[in-house]
């Protein structure tokens, strides 16, 4: 999943990042990088700290929602790739059927796009997306 963030700088100071999705998460950079490495820090520890609560993880928000939100005006948006099967919980097993065509379709795409570990994350990850837009 990717979490959109807005970058902002005043005059000559260090880049401020907020995450809008993750109320409370923000960090800063001295450069833009800084802020991008940061940030990509500051989710994980929002989202280990939510996890740890019990709380839900929120879905990212689509791009097109957030962009004309006057508190967010004049900044820089950047989409964070995050991934958010860490902080959903161990592991667990279980038997699914699904036809054997499907099944190949799926495997076929994992083989060629590697952000897919393996079919269990392009599942899961299929999965919370579907829930997301629920």
């Amino acid at each position: 999943m990717y979490y959109p963030i807005v970058i902002h700088q005043e005059d000559d100071s260090a880049y401020g990042v907020i995450v809008p999705d993750l109320p409370g998460c923000h960090s800063a950079g001295e450069t833009m990088n800084d802020a991008l490495e940061n940030v990509a820090e500051a989710i994980d520890f929002h989202l280990e700290g939510m996890a740890e609560d019990g709380a839900e993880i929120p879905a990212p928000s689509d791009l097109e929602g957030l962009k004309d939100n006057p508190d967010y005006a004049g900044g820089t948006w950047v989409l964070v790739p995050v991934d958010l099967s860490r902080y959903l919980g161990t592991a667990q097993r279980i038997n699914i059927s699904l036809p054997n065509r499907l099944i190949t379709q799926i495997d076929r795409f994992v083989d060629t796009h590697k952000e897919y570990k393996d079919r269990s994350k392009f599942l899961a990850d299929a999965a919370l997306k579907v829930l997301r837009h629920a």
